[in-house]
């Protein structure tokens, strides 16, 4: 079953927003793919995360800072922003914290990728807004799930 299916099959049944129902039928008429943008400061493991979800149909733009993403961030309004929790000049915690009090960027869906599972970074993440939470090492397929969910869940167009 397609994503874009599935996708429309959720949104006859849980219908959001006038104005979402109509930018997400502008995105599946017109085919477009979600983009998003990935902050991952290990190059191997970036690779990996642009690799799996190039594949799963999404356009994937990677940075390997906390600035870096700021500054794209803003640029380029993703649908979904996942964010590296321990990266250099800016933590993800931080960048998140950021992109929450922009007015551009206060709506863009956020996962957390972290090498902590501990319970205290996790509900710190969840309350600065971050949608979701994936620990490392964790499964190519359960991140690209995760992302299909939240951007579902979220009605992004």
């Amino acid at each position: 079953m397609s994503f874009d299916f599935v996708r429309s099959l959720h949104e006859m049944r849980c219908p959001s927003s006038p104005k979402d129902s109509t930018e997400l039928t502008e995105k599946l008429e017109n085919q477009m793919p979600y983009t998003i943008l990935v902050a991952e400061d290990q190059p191997r493991v970036r690779s990996l995360i642009e690799y799996k979800l190039r594949n799963s149909g999404f356009v994937v733009v990677a940075v390997e800072d906390g600035i870096a993403a700021l500054q794209k961030a803003e640029e380029i309004i993703a649908d979904l922003v996942l964010l590296d929790v321990m990266m250099p000049l800016m933590t993800g915690f931080e960048v998140l914290g950021a992109l929450k009090k922009n007015q551009k960027t206060k709506d863009i869906a956020i996962l957390m990728l972290t090498a902590q599972s501990k319970e205290v970074e996790v509900l710190k993440g969840l309350e600065l807004g971050a949608d979701d939470y994936i620990t490392k090492p964790f499964s190519p397929n359960e991140l690209a799930a995760r992302v299909k969910t939240v951007l579902l869940r979220r009605g992004k167009k």
